[in-house]
Order: structure tokens, then sequence, then C-alpha cells
């Protein structure tokens, strides 16, 4: 058929020319009438999809995001993988928002390498492509991959760019918001109060607060299966509709748990800055707290508040209450290694150290040997436990055990990615600071 048939009465050759070589987008009326005389769907000559098989992939995608967020990230990875195969080149828009599910759910593996070259491929496409995928959210992820593997710089540059775009558009709500704000709480080398990127976090944290999280995980699973059971019925349309429905009854939870891992993190920082704001602290941790013991898979991060709890009322001078928080701590079933369990152990020695009761440097021994039982990080640099094995440090330092200080600085140095070959050389504690 040629340009002028397909053109016929109605349409002009040149502007049938013009959408054939994609300088003009069809209205939908001319699409119908185009469709008509190539004896096609409408759908396929928009999409290069037929409209059963678009639906059949966009249930794909709504049943890998599901897998993703409740279940196995192996198996999203391999599902999203599946449908960039059937989306093709033909269905470019299909096709990138299964790619950016698949490169999330590398990212929810731990393999950060391959997340990120994923993330960077798909950045690259944005510029060229906004209508496919939106840059913001590729940056936010980018930063966070970044930061995971060590690269800081670049996390706190992506961060800082996607910081400028939130601004412009006066974003203070919402997932994108949240994710933003988590990478700049990350990110930031300053880490001062009233640096950029976390007044940021104050109003992202003031927006949203910390909402009170339901644990609706029966109710996902139960749409869940039925939209399974759908599908198999070939209900394609209901499929889809009860998928959306077990997605948007888990969005509210994974936005509580953003919000309180930022809030524990902005309530540390603050105390450390500012003792005046310790009310504002503990309101933030207390809520995070309950967030997570809401949440029996959060049992962690539960631990960890009560820990931030502790060093609170350590700080507000109730030497007492931070003990029994630090001992609740190490009574959570998760707590018998770890980070947090070694910060729960120094709480107690700071607690020894203003009360004059214990014996401060044995309970230290206790929090490096939680910290010696953890393996090195394979990818790279651990700086939260070099931050841990640096406070050891000034506590032994405080505890008057010198040799014992100095061999924790030197294994924050290490940990931190830095290895000394001079033996014997003393340590600044500011050098891994």
């Amino acid at each position: 058929m040629s340009q002028a048939q397909l053109a016929g009465p109605d349409l002009s050759d040149s502007y049938v020319s013009l959408i054939e070589s994609g300088k003009r987008t069809p209205t939908p009326v001319v699409a119908r009438l185009l469709a008509e005389r190539l004896g096609c769907t409408t759908e396929f000559l928009l999409h290069g999809i037929e409209p059963r098989q678009r639906i059949d992939t966009e249930l794909g995608l709504r049943h890998a995001e599901l897998e993703l967020q409740h279940g196995d990230p192996y198996v999203a990875a391999e599902r999203f993988g599946e449908i960039v195969k059937v989306a093709g080149e033909e269905n470019a828009m299909l096709a990138a928002h299964a790619r950016f599910g698949r490169a999330r759910a590398l990212e929810s593996q731990g393999r950060i390498g391959p997340a990120v070259e994923a993330f960077e491929r798909l950045r690259r496409e944005a510029a060229s492509h906004p209508e496919r995928l939106a840059d913001l959210p590729l940056t936010v992820a980018l930063s966070r991959c970044y930061q995971h593997a060590g690269d800081t710089l670049r996390a706190y540059d992506l961060a800082t760019a996607a910081l400028s775009q939130v601004e412009r558009l006066v974003l203070n709500d919402g997932e994108i918001a949240v994710d933003l704000a988590a990478a700049l709480m990350e990110t930031e080398p300053a880490r001062r109060p009233h640096s950029p990127g976390l007044d940021y976090v104050r109003h992202v944290l003031s927006a949203n607060g910390v909402p009170v999280a339901v644990n609706r995980i029966a109710e996902i699973r139960s749409l869940w299966e039925a939209s399974i059971a759908a599908a198999e019925g070939e209900d394609s349309a209901l499929a889809v509709r009860l998928a959306d429905d077990a997605i948007a009854a888990g969005r509210p939870a994974r936005l509580a748990f953003r919000l309180a891992h930022i809030a524990m993190d902005w309530s540390q920082l603050i105390v450390s800055f500012d003792t005046e704001s310790l009310d504002e602290a503990r309101e933030l941790a207390s809520a995070a707290s309950k967030v997570f013991g809401t949440f029996p898979e959060k049992a962690h991060d539960h631990t960890r508040s009560l820990v931030v709890l502790a060093s609170i009322q350590l700080s507000g001078g109730d030497p007492s209450g931070a003990a029994d928080l630090a001992r609740s701590a190490l009574m959570m079933p998760d707590a018998l290694l770890g980070v947090t369990a070694a910060t729960a152990q120094m709480v107690l020695a700071q607690v020894s150290l203003a009360t004059g009761e214990g014996d401060t440097v044995t309970i230290l021994h206790s929090a490096r040997e939680l910290l010696g039982s953890l393996r090195p990080g394979t990818s790279g640099p651990d700086r939260e436990a070099a931050r841990v094995w640096r406070r050891l440090g000034d506590l032994y330092g405080q505890a008057g055990a010198g040799e014992e200080q100095v061999s924790a600085y030197r294994k924050a140095l290490e940990t931190a990615g830095v290895r000394s070959a001079m033996v014997g050389m003393t340590v600044d504690s500011a050098l891994v600071r």
C-alpha cells in the first residue's frame, strides 16, 4: 500500500509521510482511521502490541512488582526480565518499566554493581526519551546504590542533582520525596542539621510525619492470590484491578518504613548537635519504634530503634532509663550479633561511666567481641561499622584503656577502607570521624 492509498480522501500524502517518519503523532481519530485501513487494531498501531497481549503484560508487571515488594526479589528479577523480552522494542515504554523493576530487584538482592549498570543505562535513555521513564526516580535510586557501594562523592552529587529538581517542583510529599530524603540523610557529608540537603529532610519529616503503620500483609496476600486466580480464569481486567488493589494496600506501610528510618537517623543527628531538641528526637524515635514493632519481619529495625531511644535517654540525663532500653534491645531475638548489639553494649558502658557503677572496660570488651564477629563487607568499606569502632575507641579512652583505644581506632580505619603498614603508630580519633 502506498502512502497515497493509505491517506485516501481524508488525509494528505505528506501528513502520512510525517507520521511514518515519526515527526507527527496521529490524533485518536486519525489513528483509528489508519488502523482500519491497515487491517489492525488501534492499540497495535500505536503500541506495537495487541490489547489482550498488552493487558497480560501489564498484569505481569504488577505481579512482578508484588513479588518484589512482598515476595522474592530473585523471582521478581526473573519475571521483570521475561516481560522485557515479551514487550520487545515495539513497546519501548512497557519494556522500560520492566527494566526499571528489574534494576530495583537487583538492588534488593544486594547486587549493587549490576543494579548501577541497569539504572545508569535507563537514566541515559530517559534523557532522550522522557516519555518512557522519569529521570528523578532513577537519579535517587542511583544515589542510593552508589552510597551502598561506597562511592559517597558520586552518591552525594546525584542526591544534590535530585534535590535541585524537587525544589523546582516544591515536592515534599510522596514516595519520591521520601526516597530522596533517605538518600540525603545517608550522603550528606557535613551531617549538619542546617545544610541544604538536611533542611529538605526536615521539610519532608514535617510534611509527612511518621504515620502509624497497619500490618495488612494478609489482605495483600489474599488480593494477590485472587488476582492470580482471575488471570487463570482469563479475566485479565479483573486480575489487573485486584493486583492494583494489592499494591495500593502495601504502599502506606512501605512509606511508613522509609519515614521511620529517616526519623531514627534524624533523631540521632539532632541530639548530637542540639541537646535542646531532645523532645523532638524522642518523639520521632518513639514513632519509628512503634512502626517497626508492628511487623515481626522488622525486628532488627525495632531493636535499633530501642538503642536510639536509649542514647536519647542518656543524653537527657536519664541513665537508668537508657540502661533499661539498652538491655531490652539486647534481649530482642536478633540482637546476638552485629553493630546494633555492640551499640547497645556501648550505651551500657556510657551508663557505667556516668554512674560509676559496673566495670566499664568489661562492658566495652563485650561490644568489641560483637563487632569482631562481623564478617568484612564484600561491597567495600563499611562506614557504619567504622563509626561504631571509632566510638568504641573514644569510650576506651574515657575509661583509661589506652591500648584498647588505639586498637579500636586502627580497626575503625581498616573498616573504613584505610590500612596502614606503620606498626605501632598512634591514631588520632579525628581521622576516623
